[in-house]
């Protein structure tokens, strides 16, 4: 009696039967790793946040006012009619909104090939840029304090109401809504492709060999 040449539990050195791995597919070409695109997330929030206080100036500059004026005693709209409240939330996410598109046409152009978080940088830098212009716009703006406003200039003559966001939550949220909104369109419509896999059977053809 012999002993088998194949050790028991184990298989033939010559399975014809398993089905080969399939080889890896490449990454695409110049995708940057991990840390690369945390670098370039950080360097997208500071630049929204630098970006956040032009939005302020130009909501300082662009937004309807509202008038006021005091008899000496209470302060009042000058015209009750007015729409200059809306005209400010509206001013604001009109600028949010153009800023975040052009941020994320930026970031596409600049990293064609960004990931998850070149968007939540984004989304990020786009909330922080809109805290800190609607801190520049209410800062730079009217004098905040109402009724020492209308003692300094006296009775019967109008002033400007301060800056004030009467939709602030969704004013916040212009910025990086458009944002991610474009990035998402243009990464679909012009960004790279994962490469084809080699045509082929699936699953592949079992190797048989010469007896």
């Amino acid at each position: 009696m012999t002993a088998p040449l194949t050790p028991p539990h184990q298989p033939p050195p010559h399975d014809h039967h398993r089905p080969e791995p399939l080889p890896a597919l490449p990454a695409p070409d110049g995708a940057p790793g991990t840390a690369a695109e945390l670098r370039q997330s950080a360097v997208v929030v500071a630049l929204s946040v630098v970006a956040g206080a032009v939005l302020g100036l130009l909501w300082l500059w662009l937004a309807p006012r509202t008038t006021l004026f005091s008899d000496g005693k209470a302060v009042f709209l000058k015209n009750s009619e007015g729409e200059a409240a809306i005209g400010t939330d509206g001013t604001f996410v009109l600028i949010a909104l153009g800023f975040g598109a052009l941020a994320a046409l930026l970031v596409f152009l600049i990293h064609r090939h960004g990931g998850v978080a070149l968007v939540l940088g984004l989304a990020l830098g786009g909330v922080l840029g809109s805290l800190l212009g609607w801190g520049v716009g209410v800062w730079l703006g009217p004098e905040r304090d109402v009724v020492a406003h209308a003692k300094a200039v006296g009775p019967d003559v109008p002033f400007d109401a301060p800056l004030e966001l009467n939709m602030w939550a969704a004013a916040m949220l212009a910025w990086p809504i458009a944002a991610m909104i474009v990035h998402l369109a243009l990464t679909a419509l012009f960004g790279p492709r994962d490469p084809e896999p080699e045509d082929g059977p699936w699953p592949p053809a079992p190797k048989t060999t010469a007896s």
